[in-house]
């Protein structure tokens, strides 16, 4: 039974297990790949103003990874377009979800940051992995359930407006542009870490259609 709820909104309701809470479309049964790239990152190996100008870097190399897998000539137009397509999408991608990561990421845990990029026969996956602000964990899970709930039109439209109010807010669209221009499904992970149950962690998982 549902409830009364729509299949899709019930589908993006959050499921507790244990002290593991998933949001949206996180799928652990999905294979993993054998075509995949790694990057980890100390959260105390730079200030968080350059590490966020490095997000841009890491986000381009695993594009130009990506791009290794799409062969092709200059007379090949449309798989030529194709490729560019997808590198873009990944840079664009990869880049939000870094910043994320570093935004919220609780730099006293000293837990790495991560991020994996999986390639499928029809999709990309990524994976980012970082600790938590425990003061953060609420607000995030509540944009969250915001993002799979609301209305994305409205929320991008009041996102700007409040970007325009306040400068010091942050951008907050990054995972909206994701969702929308990308079409891309998301889904949270939020779990104790194996090395300290008292550390939160999140993965965020987004699969992008090829």
């Amino acid at each position: 039974m549902n409830d009364g709820l729509p299949l899709e909104n019930e589908r993006q309701m959050q499921e507790e297990i244990g002290q593991v809470q998933i949001f949206g479309d996180f799928n652990e049964e999905v294979p993993g790949s054998e075509e995949y790239l790694v990057i980890g990152f100390s959260p105390g190996s730079m200030p968080l103003k350059q590490r966020w100008r490095n997000n841009g870097l890491s986000a381009d190399f695993l594009a130009e990874y990506l791009a290794t897998f799409f062969p092709g000539n200059e007379e090949d137009t449309i798989k030529a377009d194709k490729t560019i397509e997808v590198k873009s999408a990944v840079s664009y991608v990869a880049n939000e979800l870094l910043e994320n990561a570093m935004k919220f990421n609780d730099e006293t845990s000293q837990q790495p940051i991560s991020i994996k990029l999986e390639m499928h026969n029809d999709r990309l996956i990524f994976f980012v992995k970082n600790s938590l602000k425990p003061k953060t964990i609420a607000k995030f899970q509540s944009y969250i359930q915001e993002l799979l709930t609301g209305d994305r039109d409205e929320l991008y439209i009041r996102q700007l407006e409040h970007n325009v109010q306040d400068e010091n807010s942050g951008s907050g669209l990054g995972l909206l542009s994701i969702m929308n221009d990308y079409l891309a499904t998301v889904g949270w992970k939020f779990e104790a870490s194996s090395k300290n149950p008292e550390i939160m962690t999140v993965t965020t998982m987004v699969q992008l259609d090829l």
